[in-house]
């Protein structure tokens, strides 16, 4: 079942040329997705065969990084990053760059989070409460101790 993590959904909120988007593993299996299953399924499903039909035609020993198709009604675009792909769809005539500055922004977050488990975070040292004075004796004070 496809699910929308935090980084997707600000993704989305944050560039609002992307319209959808969905993280696919090299197998067409959606880890992520802004879309509901069906709909993800259907973006996944093409977007990995355009992505095997680009590496298929890429000089030897190159790995592709990205790839955009401009449709009639928007263009669809490809980032890949290791064993998963993100893809995204925007409008009609997007900044490209934008759009694939942000992709290849959540590709390093989902790398990070991949290669940098959570640490515990250290406990808080407590802090020793404050010694109160003690109370000063005013001159009246001490006049009347000596009456």
């Amino acid at each position: 079942m496809a699910h929308t993590p935090e980084a997707l959904r600000e993704l989305t909120e944050i560039s609002t040329q992307i319209e959808a988007a969905v993280v696919l593993d090299r197998e067409g299996t959606v880890v992520a997705s802004t879309l509901d299953d069906e709909r993800a399924g259907q973006l996944a499903g093409p977007a990995l065969e355009l992505l095997r039909a680009a590496e298929e035609t890429r000089p030897e020993g190159e790995s592709l990084v990205q790839l955009d198709v401009a449709l009639r009604d928007g263009v669809v675009f490809l980032v890949a990053d290791g064993d998963r792909v993100i893809t995204a769809t925007t409008g009609p005539e997007p900044t490209a760059g934008l759009v694939f500055y942000d992709l290849k922004r959540l590709a390093c977050a989902r790398a990070a989070a991949r290669r940098s488990p959570r640490l515990p975070q250290k406990p808080r040292a407590k802090r020793a409460p404050a010694k109160k004075a003690p109370a000063a004796r005013t001159r009246k004070k001490a006049d009347d101790a000596g009456t």
